[in-house]
């Protein structure tokens, strides 16, 4: 089973903050980070996963009615570590590029289900590779059409699927070309031998900071017994080094 860190380590720091994936990097047995990115009014790539800016920062509004220098205004507590800010996603790029050299993947959800982001997807490529790191990127989105944008412009590109079941993630790859199926963890509502095949990375909403860590640990061979290859959760320490 592959671990994957979940808005970098987000259950003990703040979601989607350098912070969070600094400590998620020195996992050494990680297989990767995902992260969700949004663009700014002035359309630079930003790393947020909530539409508004309430619930992380102490802002109000729509990230996508501030310009980047606005949001660096905005402050994220850490609890005893730095205050934390929303970070650039090139300058994620800067901090992660070490590891995606050296085998580690990046999963890169664009968050435009909700809200549309023209020409998000360009972007997105455009930076990776000026960056060197296309190859370690993977793509996903729950909206299909945005895959097959990636997909158009890179045919190679590296495409998951999300979706809540995997019967859904299936039926939308097919059409777009997917290269792997993004579920919930708990929508494994097929046969495995039905999405074999395909990386599963199931992704997991759980605890995140500042909620206090549960003691809990998942059932790994359980849920590789349905087909799952991967998980995507928010206390990856707990389960590599």
């Amino acid at each position: 089973m592959k671990i994957w860190a979940h808005r970098g380590c987000s259950q003990r720091y703040p979601e989607n903050t350098l912070l969070a994936f600094e400590k998620a990097i020195e996992l050494r047995e990680l297989a990767g980070i995902e992260l969700d990115i949004q663009l700014t009014k002035d359309g630079e790539l930003v790393v947020v996963h909530d539409e508004r800016v309430d619930r992380t920062t102490e802002g109000v509004g729509f990230v996508r009615d501030f310009t980047l220098k606005e949001l660096r205004k905005l402050h994220i507590y850490a609890g005893e570590n730095e205050t934390q800010s929303i970070p650039a996603m090139e300058e994620v790029f800067d901090l992660l590029k070490p590891r995606l050299k050296s085998g580690m993947k990046l999963n890169i959800e664009l968050k435009n289900s909700v809200y549309p982001y023209p020409g998000m997807e360009e972007k997105i490529l455009n930076m990776a590779a000026a960056k060197g790191v296309g190859d370690a990127i993977v793509y996903s989105s729950f909206l299909a059409k945005s895959m097959e944008r990636i997909k158009e412009i890179d045919a190679g590109a590296d495409v998951g699927i999300l979706d809540g079941r995997v019967s859904d993630c299936l039926y939308k790859a097919k059409g777009v070309g997917a290269d792997a199926l993004h579920p919930f963890w708990k929508g494994m509502d097929l046969p495995m031998e039905r999405v074999a095949g395909y990386p599963v990375r199931a992704w997991l909403s759980g605890h995140l900071y500042p909620e206090k860590p549960t003691g809990t640990r998942l059932d790994l061979k359980a849920l590789e017994s349905q087909g799952i290859t991967d998980v995507i959760l928010n206390e990856p320490e707990v389960y590599v080094n």
